[in-house]
């Protein structure tokens, strides 16, 4: 799979190796030339709808100092901000505009799994979101405007300012400060400081990547593997001798319930690998408004609308495919797992190597009646779905 570069001239691997969750990067047009798809008023329109997860972070001219609202906002809501002192953020843009996996996709060289979203924000000048810190991998773009950023690396601070709405930090020390014009960007490793305060009306792109806390894919697998288990196994002791004290759990029931446990989660590599996927490929409640509600097409239909050429498929942004080839080869999708059979395998490569598919190479993939009839359900469920033109 070849991946256009935002890297600047710095490769690939010898990001990998020197920069990710390492050290901070600046990388001036990482995205030569580049022009923000969309406007600050449709950014505004976009922050309006129904079930678009939009903030508003006004540092003066509201309520109290910092304070942070939430939409779907209204038109009134906009004419009633102060010149500046304010951002607006739209967080999973990628999937309320599909279209914008065109930038996503340029960052697959980290695992589709950890990306988590496109979040564009928009402030006048001199607005920010204050010093802060993510626990997470970030890029800024640059998408339009100036905006002047600053970092303190390596961290000092890590306290927050108390009984705000947003979590600022108390104390922030800038180490290093630049000023970044459309197309540069900057990453960030979880845990760096940074602030940015923008210069002329502007919009960035953030580029977020999820990582698990354990004991949340913990929680997830030990759910998943509970349902695993015989069901009908219960604890028995038909060898038990009176004890001393009724209120005591004794040396040997401990034993006893140690080992029944043991046997309960004693999961090989296979089943922990399976059920890792299908944790990790589990489909947030908030996301089901970003799956699209499609008429379903019969399977000659659907080859028909591919071979005409008028249109592309595409992975549903929201969707979170995992492939796992091994000793079962097996695709895991919205929490569940399916497993492949070497009809449906190149099918599911394609599936997950790229987000925009080729059709003459969906047409290959699914020669095979079962990968087609396999491909049709996937269009009924959202999961793939027809390239929509919203951006220039």
């Amino acid at each position: 799979m070849t991946i256009a570069t935002v890297l600047g001239q710095i490769s690939t691997a010898e990001f990998l190796r020197e920069y990710w969750q390492k050290k901070p990067l600046l990388i001036r047009q990482a995205l030569p030339d580049f022009i923000s798809p969309l406007s600050p008023e449709e950014l505004a329109g976009l922050a309006c709808e129904e079930d678009v997860p939009a903030r508003l972070i006004l540092e003066s001219g509201g309520d109290h100092p910092w304070q942070l609202k939430q939409g779907p906002f209204t038109e009134a809501d906009f004419t009633k901000l102060p010149e500046d002192g304010y951002s607006l953020l739209v967080t999973d843009c990628d999937k309320l505009i599909p279209d914008l996996m065109s930038i996503v996709e340029r960052f697959r060289f980290v695992p589709d799994w950890r990306i988590d979203d496109l979040m564009i924000s928009y402030a006048p000048p001199g607005g920010s979101v204050g010093a802060h810190i993510d626990e997470y991998d970030v890029f800024l773009l640059q998408g339009m405007g100036r905006r002047r950023w600053m970092i303190e690396y390596p961290v000092i601070h890590r306290e927050f300012v108390p009984g705000l709405d947003i979590r600022l930090l108390a104390e922030f020390t800038p180490t290093d400060e630049w000023v970044l014009e459309p197309g540069d960007m900057l990453y960030l490793p979880p845990g760096v400081p940074h602030h940015g305060v923008a210069i002329d009306p502007c919009m960035t792109f953030s580029i977020g990547f999820r990582a698990p806390l354990w004991h949340e894919l913990t929680a997830g697998v030990a759910d998943r593997l509970q349902l695993c288990a015989d069901q009908s196994a219960r604890y028995t002791d038909p060898a038990l001798s009176l004890q001393e004290n009724p209120g005591e759990l004794t040396a040997a029931m401990r034993q006893q319930l140690r080992a029944g446990v043991r046997a309960l989660l004693n999961a090989d590599d296979a089943l922990l690998d399976r059920l890792i996927a299908e944790t990790l490929s589990e489909r947030p409640l908030d996301h089901a408004a970003f799956y699209p509600q499609q008429e379903p097409l019969s399977r000659e239909e659907l080859i028909a609308e591919l071979q005409a050429g008028e249109e592309r498929l595409m992975r549903t942004p929201a969707a979170r495919l995992i492939l796992v080839e091994s000793e079962s080869t097996y695709l895991a999708h919205d929490g569940a797992t399916l497993a492949l059979t070497p009809a449906m395998l190149p099918l599911a490569r394609l599936l997950t190597r790229a987000v925009f598919f080729d059709s003459a190479a969906v047409l290959a993939a699914i020669a095979a009646p079962e990968a087609a009839d396999w491909l049709v359900q996937l269009y009924a469920d959202g999961v793939v779905q027809w390239q929509p033109r919203l951006l220039p």
